[in-house]
């Protein structure tokens, strides 16, 4: 069920849209999902800029292309 580098803890495309929406659940998901993938500096960014453009970015990919924004793939 759980692919790597799928958005929200591996849920699909819609559930992981419907969060995305609200900012606080967008915010929290976000965070958890980028410290469980071991990307500690995205999951700080997340949570320092979670409510401002990092949500907008997020919302507005999720829309496009089908996943959230990833700030650091290493």
């Amino acid at each position: 069920m759980a692919k790597s580098k799928s958005d929200y803890f591996g849920l699909g495309r819609v559930v992981s849209l419907i969060l995305a929406i609200f900012p606080f659940t967008a915010w929290i998901c976000g965070a958890i999902t980028r410290f469980t993938e071991g990307k500690i500096v995205a999951g700080l960014i997340r949570l320092i800029f979670g409510f401002t453009i990092v949500w907008i970015c997020d919302l507005v990919l999720m829309i496009i292309s089908k996943h959230i924004l990833r700030l650091i793939n290493v």
